[in-house]
């Protein structure tokens, strides 16, 4: 289940094969020793009660709390390298795991775990014979997830499979090394056994380099299921990778949201929605495509300049040197740049030249509004709202795994432990009445 976008995905082909790295012995062995360690303490979890699921996670905020400062220290020592190498800003950015990172992920553990876990079975239709058809949640098993050097995510993914009783092998990019194993060992694997579940359920892959990420999808027995974060040809590579294999993988290769500006949008909602969507320039939900209906566009592009400008940002205006969907993000350098562009079709252009990962339309219009919100096939659409709601967080009150994009049956958009399950049917007396599904 891979969430890249057809024309993407055809164009870096042979780019993401040309990316795939040497074998790597090592690296082999150290995802094998992993996904061992992992399997050996997902029963923990598939038979813990939800109480001690939650009770692990509540004391995931109390471990990062006690141990925030050393948590930050390893993270500043994995900033100031990536400084020392040049890194761009945006990547700096999506590094940082401060104190008020630390304490924004704290709290959102404790709000996770006061979450109702998700039924464990439910109902289906009685049958002949006296007979009824259930459907049980299982879990996974063990879950894979290779992300890009972002150290809250450690605790996000962690987090989600926990709840959703599944253990994990995780592997995150070599420059957020440092944080991620302060996270693992000093916050993850401790709370875990404070909460009588096994420790081993969760680990993190901490041989460096992108061989690594390649072995974490070459392990069906072990690793059936692969969570892929991270836009870029490498992504699609590692779903590719994966298929080869017979691994599943839930990949977001792509990002990049739109806004699309109705010639009945309010002028003060323009400036508002630009800037909030512009917050951070390193990440997806970003706006990286500014759309403006024809008759609007001399009268909006003033103001659209005016906001850019206060922001630092550049605009890309037609004629344009490059995709209407490039993604701003991903080019170093120059990502604090948004493309503009008029439009007739705003719906088919956010459809067909982007990512389909989110679209806003602004306008006071509702029936233009409805027009667009029913063109529009992306995974979240907005209307007068930022795209930078499409976060697991701010959109579904959970922490999520990743934004999946496929336009297949699925999940789709930010996926949450609620998505990570098996569906087995079960058949049984009528007699058995509440009988739990395990």
């Amino acid at each position: 289940m891979t969430g890249a976008g057809s024309a993407a995905a055809q164009r870096d082909q042979g780019r993401g094969d040309a990316l795939r790295p040497p074998d790597d012995p090592d690296a082999d062995a150290a995802v094998a020793a992993a996904a061992q360690a992992a399997h050996s303490g997902a029963p923990s979890l598939r038979d813990a009660s939800d109480d001690s699921l939650d009770d692990a996670l509540r004391a995931m905020s109390a471990r990062l709390g006690q141990h925030r400062a050393e948590v930050v220290a390893a993270n500043a020592e994995d900033v100031r390298a990536a400084r020392s190498e040049g890194l761009p800003q945006a990547f700096i950015d999506r590094l940082i795991f401060d104190d008020e990172r630390a304490r924004a992920t704290s709290g959102q553990l404790l709000a996770l775990a006061e979450v109702a876990a998700e039924p464990a079975w439910r109902f289906v239709r009685d049958l002949p014979g006296q007979l009824e058809l259930r459907e049980w949640r299982r879990p996974v098993g063990v879950i894979g997830a290779n992300f890009e050097a972002r150290p809250n995510v450690v605790v996000d993914v962690a987090s989600q499979l926990i709840k959703s009783r599944n253990a994990g092998v995780l592997r995150t990019g070599s420059a957020a090394l440092r944080s991620a194993a302060a996270l693992t060992d000093l916050v993850v694997a401790p709370a875990l056994r404070d909460a009588g579940l096994s420790p081993a359920a969760i680990q993190l892959v901490r041989v460096p380099g992108r061989p690594a990420a390649y072995a974490l999808v070459r392990q069906p027995a072990l690793i059936p299921l692969v969570i892929l974060r991270g836009s870029g040809p490498t992504t699609r590579a590692l779903a590719r990778e994966g298929a080869v294999h017979g691994v599943r993988t839930l990949a977001h290769a792509d990002g990049g949201a739109v806004i699309y500006i109705d010639e009945s949008a309010d002028e003060a909602l323009i400036a508002r929605l630009i800037e909030a969507s512009l917050d951070r320039l390193g990440v997806c939900n970003r706006l990286n495509l500014l759309l403006v209906q024809r008759p609007a566009w001399e009268t909006a592009l003033p103001r659209v300049a005016e906001v850019a400008a206060r922001l630092g940002v550049t605009l890309s205006l037609p004629p344009h040197a490059h995709e209407l969907g490039h993604e701003w993000a991903l080019d170093a350098g120059r990502e604090a740049t948004i493309t503009v562009a008029p439009a007739g079709d705003a719906a088919s252009i956010a459809n067909q030249q982007t990512s389909g990962l989110a679209a806003s339309i602004i306008a006071q219009d509702a029936e233009a509004a409805r027009r667009f919100l029913h063109a529009y096939a992306g995974t979240g659409a907005f209307w007068n709202a930022t795209p930078r709601l499409l976060d697991g967080f701010r959109l579904l009150s959970v922490p999520e795994t990743g934004i999946n994009i496929d336009a297949v049956p699925g999940p789709r958009g930010p996926v949450t432990f609620r998505d990570l399950y098996l569906r087995q049917y079960v058949v049984l007396p009528a007699a058995a009445g509440q009988a739990p599904a395990s």
